[in-house]
């Protein structure tokens, strides 16, 4: 499989793809032929008339205003990353009210000072806002993924909302209930290649597909960087790394050991299907937006997502008989053994990643280090896959930890080929590691200048996203 080297091809990065959310309503509800639209309406206000139950919910999730900065939390992660954009700036998950905030924030999208340059590629937009399945309906999708990810800030400017997961036009509102609906076409083809066409599948395969639209391990591909899911041999990280290898893609060349990486995303989807929750049914509705009555006794879905432990009485317990305190616990255990085994993966990945530089800089071939770097790409990318799918803990906690054992035997495999190639070159002391201690040690150890960084973005919301939002907002009057 060394041959898969000599093949990869160039690839764009990656965002972070936020959450997509549910909009269930009481078969009560009843809409005014004035509050309906033959084209999609990306607004969430709009809608919140019609359901002001679910619009309330939803707007609670701006109630997660602390920004968590993941790399200070673990800055090992920076070195992981070296060389893309998430040794940059990588925050953990806010609500979905500000999924547009995040991503002009992070440092990852970059300073761009007008619609042709920055980093980043127009998929990043992908699981933002329900503009995205606007603007693919108007214009088509090579004209929405072509280009880079500044060219749609104008066009991309509502939150994920009620149109990201439903039908809102006038033939969708039967009996006062919008349809469930798969918004991006690209997710509609994913799901008919591992046999589970939309539009066949029953109400809880509905949900938990348009969840998938977002919370799923993809790529960009093409000319024009388009979306694509890896499931063209299976959704298990086994199965999609033999696509990957097979095609020879790549993310990014990691700026240490030179290795062609691959970055997951946040495989949800597919780790809650092998998961025991996924075997069984409950889907993530059930345990993220569950139902519940309002101060009128009428039942809607609870639209802000978020952690079942929050509303146990109306998610968990309708499953388990064991008190909340218990299955806090059982999380909790399950959480430090996950986290235990990722550091220790860690600890060992980027050793390799120093040691093939060390390798290199002693002279090793390519021919040499091509096993080698395919060890450290699947031990990476295994490790990835297990903590980069949120909840993984709870959804599918043996398939982490088996995942992250097999992450940390191919690195340990690496590190054992290396310590031969080294002692073939010469080198029998040990590979001296930088301090990587703070989030702040490990982006110097890599060069990074974080302070020219953070200037351009401040350049660019200072000066770029006003006039975003000031021709959003005269292309809106217009609907």
């Amino acid at each position: 499989m060394a041959s898969v080297y000599k093949t990869l091809k160039p690839a764009s990065g990656v965002a972070v793809l936020l959450a997509t959310l549910l909009l269930g309503v009481s078969s009560s509800t009843v809409f005014a032929a004035d509050q309906v639209s033959a084209k999609l309406e990306p607004r969430n206000e709009k809608f919140q008339q019609a359901h002001p139950d679910q619009y309330k919910t939803w707007k609670a999730t701006s109630e997660s205003k602390e920004i968590e900065d993941a790399l200070q939390g673990d800055p090992n992660m920076v070195i992981m990353w070296a060389g893309y954009g998430f040794s940059k700036d990588y925050n953990k998950t806010r609500g979905h009210f500000y999924a547009i905030d995040d991503i002009r924030n992070t440092l990852r999208t970059g300073g761009p000072t007008n619609a042709k340059n920055g980093p980043m590629v127009m998929s990043c937009w992908s699981c933002k806002s329900p503009d995205v399945a606007r603007f693919i309906e108007e214009n088509g999708e090579d004209a929405y993924f072509s280009g880079k990810w500044a060219k749609g800030g104008a066009e991309i400017v509502n939150a994920i909302g009620c149109a990201d997961c439903h039908d809102t036009r006038s033939d969708a509102f039967k009996n006062g209930e919008p349809a469930l609906k798969l918004t991006r076409p690209y997710v509609e083809r994913a799901m008919e290649v591992i046999g589970k066409p939309f539009k066949e599948q029953g109400r809880l395969d509905q949900q938990a597909q348009v969840c998938a639209q977002c919370h799923v391990e993809y790529y960009f591909t093409g000319p024009t960087k388009a979306v694509k899911f890896p499931w063209d041999k299976g959704t298990t990280v086994d199965q999609m790394e033999e696509y990957y290898d097979e095609i020879g893609f790549k993310d990014w060349t990691h700026a240490v050991s030179k290795t062609p990486m691959l970055k997951a995303q946040h495989p949800g989807y597919e780790t809650w299907r092998e998961g025991i929750h996924g075997k069984n049914n409950v889907t993530c509705v059930d345990c993220h937006m569950p139902k519940i009555k309002n101060a009128d006794g009428t039942v809607f879905t609870d639209h802000k997502v978020g952690n079942p432990f929050d509303r146990f009485q109306d998610t968990c317990a309708n499953c388990h008989t064991q008190s909340k305190e218990m299955l806090q616990d059982v999380v909790k255990t399950r959480k430090d053994q996950v986290t235990e085994l990722k550091l220790l993966a860690e600890k060992q990945i980027i050793a390799a990643h120093f040691e093939a530089k060390a390798a290199w800089e002693a002279g090793a071939t390519q021919a040499e280090m091509d096993e080698i770097q395919l060890n450290i790409r699947h031990a990476q990318w295994r490790w990835d896959y297990a903590i980069a799918s949120h909840g993984i803990h709870m959804h599918a906690p043996e398939v982490a930890l088996r995942v992250l054992g097999t992450a940390l035997d191919r690195a340990t495999d690496a590190r054992t080929q290396l310590i031969r190639l080294l002692a073939k070159k010469g080198i029998t002391d040990p590979i001296e590691i930088p301090d990587i201690s703070t989030k702040e040690l490990a982006q110097q150890a890599l060069g990074m200048d974080m302070d020219k960084m953070r200037k351009e973005k401040a350049e660019f919301l200072k000066t770029l996203v006003p006039k975003w939002e000031a021709e959003a907002e005269q292309r809106e009057a217009t609907y």
